[in-house]
């Protein structure tokens, strides 16, 4: 029996959200005496010395699949093959693309109590978990009572600060049996994320609404973005009307995100785009109407044009830089 953490790579290193969950492991770990594990997707590499300070010591790479090149139902099928194997307990994931397709399918194929998107394990007691969740999109939370011998859960980034530790792991591999890898794929399409920090992790955000008036003066968002090296976003209707790709809209109906400043620009507020962004830390607010709602969410608002106040915030942001440099 083992307590299990997906980890997840991007660019051949370890996401920020997966020391938040080696860190939560680590914890689980010491309140059950149950010994903690690792697991990841990869067809080739990487090596060993990109998971020093998760604390894990023992990780398998399950090897001929890719957690960004393979489909989900193939993944679930070669994860839930490695944990019957190995006699897993309990597995964690990240609240992100690859946890929210493959957790549910994982907890039914377990047969395990399930929580998605947790905040914060509370109590552990024998097999009663106690884990707490934002509910009311945001406005409040809950705590729910997980019982069972096998829990699955996933954890929404930005919820805990991960903690490394002096560790070395171990990798070893996994090959799925031929039932699970015999599939040929035979065109792969991704979208390019650049080099910017994927939303769920980022610890700034930058981002526009309808306010912009077309698609050709994204230039302000990309400039500030790069200026505070954020990742941009965007609320839905700027989605909806093709200005932006679907997967940079944050709101209830898109992406939640829980970053340490979140920078509205000519985003009127309204409360389905609040939902998802309403766990920022510290929230920056840029529109020419005073009477937007926003205002009474933001901790610091600019009543002002956008074309005229986000120049001037770059040029006074690229100042700073010069001197402090």
């Amino acid at each position: 029996m083992s307590v299990l953490v997906l980890l997840d790579l991007k660019n051949g290193q370890l996401k920020k959200s997966s020391m938040e969950l080696a860190t939560l492991g680590r914890n689980i770990s010491e309140k059950t005496g149950l010994p903690l594990t690792g697991a990841f997707f990869s067809e080739t590499g990487p090596e060993a010395n990109i998971f020093s300070g998760t604390g894990i010591t023992k990780i398998t790479r399950i090897i001929g699949l890719d957690s960004l090149k393979s489909p989900d139902f193939l993944l679930l099928h070669a994860l839930n093959e490695f944990i019957q194997k190995n006699g897993v307990k309990i597995v964690l994931f990240s609240f992100d693309n690859l946890g929210k397709s493959l957790a549910p399918g994982l907890a039914a194929k377990m047969d395990a109590a399930f929580a998605s998107g947790i905040s914060q394990v509370e109590e552990i007691s024998g097999n009663t978990w106690v884990v707490k969740k934002n509910i009311f999109s945001g406005k409040a939370f809950a705590r729910y009572e997980l019982q069972g011998e096998k829990i699955v859960i996933s954890l929404i980034p930005n919820s805990i600060e991960p903690i490394t530790v002096n560790s070395t792991a171990e990798l070893s591999e996994f090959q799925p049996s031929p039932k699970v890898c015999g599939f040929q794929i035979k065109e792969i399409k991704k979208l390019s994320e650049g080099n910017m920090v994927p939303l769920p992790e980022a610890e700034r955000v930058v981002s526009g609404g309808r306010g912009l008036k077309g698609p050709e003066n994204w230039y302000l968002v990309e400039e500030l973005a790069k200026e505070l090296n954020a990742t941009t976003a965007c609320s839905r209707p700027v989605a909806d009307m093709h200005w932006r790709p679907h997967h940079e809209h944050v709101g209830q109906t898109g992406i939640t995100i829980r970053p340490n400043l979140y920078i509205a620009i000519g985003i009127s507020g309204a409360i389905q785009h609040l939902a998802g962004v309403n766990g920022s830390k510290t929230i920056v607010v840029i529109n020419n109407d005073k009477e937007a709602p926003f205002f009474k969410s933001a901790d610091y608002g600019v009543v002002g044009d956008a074309f005229t106040v986000v120049p001037k915030f770059i040029d006074a942001i690229r100042k700073w830089k010069a001197q402090h440099q």
